[in-house]
């Protein structure tokens, strides 16, 4: 059983990863209900919250049904950050996750998100700052380090556990890669297998099918996987790594009926948190992953990510359905 604190997670948990303008709470419902064990908020900026900026506090709505769920923040001025956990810990959230590893170039220019990975003491001393300030369980989101000629992960792993944390994931890339070539796992797996680490480790980068699963599962020996882009318009990425990890047999591919139903409830639902202009464009970056493989679709993906209104988008859902 892995455990964060007392939070317990299951045998080898699949854990949705923060991503902006992706885990929010439509999102999510589908990912909780394709199996996901733990999610996160989308990052949620420090700075927006202690000035009580709508986007940020809207991010702090989280729901019974998401449990366990942690709220993610990030930012660079440790004060700042504690007066965020302070209201993030409002929200009642079962964890306090910091993002160390945002790639993007706003967020690192303010030595936030990834880019604290330049000053590793600054980043023991924020860590250990929220640790000390909450009485909730504090885990970390980071990567490997800043660029190939710095990746200490092994060494910041073992000083964010002495400081207090109680989880961390790991992304396998550099913040100098962003997003590009493969993601490396053996430094995942040299974290996990260091004697000194007692926490729970999770492995995040490129794992987009069962088998890629259960490799890294076998091979680094990791506590669990966060999963990010793969699960973008396909939250059975979820419920196929449970099936293929237990039976050893992949799971045949959803339905067109399936595909439309939790498209449907996924825009309806997009529409209604955050109205109809941002819920229909917000949408637009997971049809193609939705419908993926169908056959003769082009005219269709044209209009899903043209149409501006609900109704047209159910009608051409609903004409996409009884294709099934």
């Amino acid at each position: 059983m892995v455990k964060i604190a007392n939070i317990e997670l299951g045998e080898f948990p699949l854990l949705l990863a923060p991503m902006e303008d992706v885990s929010d709470p439509p999102f999510r419902a589908l990912c909780k209900a394709y199996g996901a064990d733990l999610m996160f908020t989308e990052f949620i900026s420090s700075e927006g919250l202690i000035r009580n900026a709508i986007k940020s506090k809207k991010k702090l709505d989280i729901f019974e049904y998401e449990r366990p769920i942690g709220i993610q923040i990030f930012g660079g001025d440790i004060e700042s950050m504690k007066k965020a956990t302070a209201m993030a810990e409002e929200a009642r959230p079962d964890l306090i996750d910091i993002n160390f590893g945002c790639p993007v170039k706003k967020v690192v220019c303010k030595e936030a998100g990834a880019g604290i990975l330049k000053n590793i003491p600054k980043m023991v001393k924020l860590t250990e700052e929220i640790v000390k300030s909450t009485q909730l369980p504090v885990t970390v989101k980071t990567r490997l380090g800043w660029d190939e000629q710095s990746k200490h992960i092994v060494e910041v792993a073992e000083r964010l556990q002495d400081v207090g944390i109680k989880a961390i994931s790991i992304h396998g890339r550099t913040r100098v890669q962003m997003y590009k070539g493969q993601a490396d796992w053996t430094l995942i797996g040299e974290v996990k297998n260091n004697p000194r680490i007692t926490i729970p480790i999770f492995g995040n980068g490129d794992v987009n099918t069962p088998e890629k699963a259960l490799e890294m599962k076998n091979r680094f020996g990791i506590d669990g996987i966060m999963i990010g882009r793969a699960s973008i318009g396909y939250p059975w990425i979820f419920k196929e790594i449970k099936h293929f990890l237990r039976t050893g047999h992949i799971l045949p591919p959803p339905t067109l009926f399936e595909r439309t139903e939790a498209s449907k409830k996924h825009l309806s639902d997009s529409v209604k948190w955050k109205g109809e202009k941002q819920g229909v464009l917000e949408m637009r970056k997971h049809y193609g992953n939705y419908f993926r493989g169908i056959p003769d679709f082009k005219d269709f993906r044209k209009k899903l990510v043209s149409q501006n209104g609900l109704n047209e988008l159910l009608d051409t859902l609903n004409l996409i359905e009884h294709r099934a």
